[in-house]
């Protein structure tokens, strides 16, 4: 494979509402950076209440005509987009790394599990059908059907911006509603090339229209009455705001959080395994993951065996570009970011975890190491250069290397809290319960995994975890397309989970009819309650 052409599009990101790309008219906008080199690369227009308005009518009258398109003559229009996602696919990888910085390879695989929900949404047809029953009481069937809830929006966070916008629009849109998608203005590009490609593919205008924007258009999506129902990904507060104000305005939530997920290493796992999946969970796209691996569990002995070698991993890792490929680990995705992960490796420190590598002291050819330790983020100045302590420039890029800390407890605040970077933080325990009950004791219940040879921990983990999602010896068990992505406890806001057939039932209102003729209703009015005869 040859070197892949980079994103340099310098155009302003705009919107997409009704078919066409527009800048929209609130006059915002805000600079978009390349994190592999500090610099500003083009601007994202911002939108108001009265853009989201105008996305949000255009949802409302493309909606009775869509739904009454027969299901199949949708899934037609998600066959050819997903044609066209697939020709794309590098070109949206490009854009992923350019704008978000990881590693182009990681972006491709992002792509490609975005394209698996649409593969799965072109089943629509069967995964719309009801249930019948015939003869539920003398002379009369009761069946029952799903209808779309009409327009419905998503707001999106910056780690996948391709994936996680296909958890939700394809299944909505494949079941007739019309959509409004609120992307992160971080990087925003991949939404306006999926909007085109849908386009492109045959869906008609008003159908899916894209709103880029910051908290002013969330709002204006949550308080909007057209809007049935809205599906989020990013952190717990906001995701608890969120459902907490869709409750409020009387729309559907499925707010997905935040996440602390676990890896508990049993005495008896397959140790190269072990590293291989520590090393790749916690540090893979720089552990912007809502699945990373952020703590490591280690059971008895086993972190005094994997612990030298976790510290040779985590020194060796390729941290370059993300469109070299080769590199295994890419920037963080803005400069407030590197200094808040900065921060809290400072605060790890402070309340005494042992740290065996620190990626504040992280240099790349031609750049400067980023101070450690620094107590707030720096202002971004013009250029793109971060600003450091004496008034020069410090590095372009922003960079940071993988971070390994041992010795850590559940009072720390590193331990506690979803830290959102190359962070690895390792806990030892002294057996599977102490194991099993620190992992149940978390706030958060997105994702966790076990690795062990043994069966029975193996189904006693799994079936006592109080997570959403479980790996044996699977250490990112994120589920495929038919089977739905969801956490439990503060991972989760709303009762369906993301894509799959819950995707569905979140998309769609049940409808139960009951009917008889008049040859077989009885003579008479009838005031009791109707039971089966």
């Amino acid at each position: 494979m040859g070197a892949p052409e980079a994103f340099t599009a310098t155009a302003t990101v705009g919107h997409f509402i009704q078919g066409h790309a527009t800048p929209g008219a609130s006059g915002r906008s805000q600079p978009i950076y390349n994190p592999a080199t500090g610099q500003v690369a083009r601007q994202v227009a911002l939108a108001d209440a009265s853009d989201v308005g105008t996305a949000v009518a255009a949802a409302q009258a493309a909606f009775p005509k869509w739904a009454d398109t027969p299901p199949l003559r949708r899934a037609r229009v998600l066959f050819k987009f997903l044609e066209l996602m697939n020709q794309h696919r590098d070109t949206l990888a490009a854009m992923i790394t350019a704008e978000h910085g990881k590693v182009f390879t990681d972006a491709q695989g992002e792509v490609t599990r975005g394209i698996e929900i649409i593969e799965f949404a072109c089943g629509i047809p069967q995964l719309l059908k009801g249930d019948y029953t015939e003869q539920a009481s003398t002379g009369i069937d009761n069946w029952t059907l799903r209808q779309p809830l009409g327009v419905v929006a998503g707001v999106t966070p910056f780690n996948f911006p391709c994936m996680v916008p296909c958890w939700m629009f394809p299944v909505a849109i494949a079941a007739g509603n019309t959509f409004v998608l609120k992307p992160s203005p971080l990087d925003p590009s991949p939404s306006l090339l999926m909007a085109e490609l849908f386009k492109q593919a045959g869906l008609p205008d008003g159908v899916f229209n894209v709103v880029q924007g910051d908290k002013a258009a969330v709002d204006a999506l949550l308080e909007h009455p057209d809007v049935r129902a809205i599906s989020f990904v990013g952190s717990t507060p906001v995701a608890h705001h969120i459902a907490q104000e869709a409750a409020r305005f009387g729309k559907r939530a499925q707010a997905l959080g935040g996440a602390k997920n676990h890896m508990v290493v049993m005495p008896d796992a397959d140790l190269d395994q072990v590293v291989d999946a520590l090393i790749g969970s916690a540090f893979g796209s720089a552990g912007e993951r809502c699945m990373a691996i952020s703590v490591g569990v280690l059971v008895g002995g086993v972190a005094d065996k994997i612990m030298p070698r976790l510290i040779e991993r985590t020194q060796q890792l390729k941290v370059k570009n993300g469109m070299e490929l080769d590199a295994e680990m890419g920037p963080i995705v803005t400069a407030a970011a590197r200094e808040r992960i900065s921060g809290m490796i400072a605060s790890g420190v402070q309340q005494g975890a042992k740290l065996l590598v620190d990626g504040r002291n992280f240099t790349i050819a031609g750049h400067k190491p980023a101070t450690p330790g620094r107590p707030k983020a720096l202002a971004q100045p013009p250029g793109g250069a971060v600003a450091s302590a004496n008034g020069g420039p410090e590095s372009q890029g922003f960079w940071l290397g993988g971070t390994l800390f041992d010795q850590v407890t559940p009072d720390m605040r590193i331990y506690q809290d979803e830290i959102f970077g190359p962070v690895l933080s390792c806990v030892r325990v002294p057996d599977f319960t102490a194991a099993l009950d620190l992992v149940n004791a978390h706030a958060f219940g997105n994702g966790v995994a076990c690795f062990t040879r043994d069966g029975h921990v193996a189904r006693e983990f799994a079936r006592r975890v109080q997570v959403g999602m479980v790996g044996i010896n699977v250490p990112i068990p994120v589920p495929m397309a038919w089977h739905g992505f969801g956490g439990w406890k503060a991972s989760l806001f709303g009762d369906m989970h993301a894509y799959g057939e819950e995707g569905v039932r979140f998309y769609t209102k049940q409808k139960s009819i009951m009917q008889r003729w008049p040859e077989s209703t009885p003579k008479g009015a009838e005031f009791v309650m109707p039971t089966a005869k």
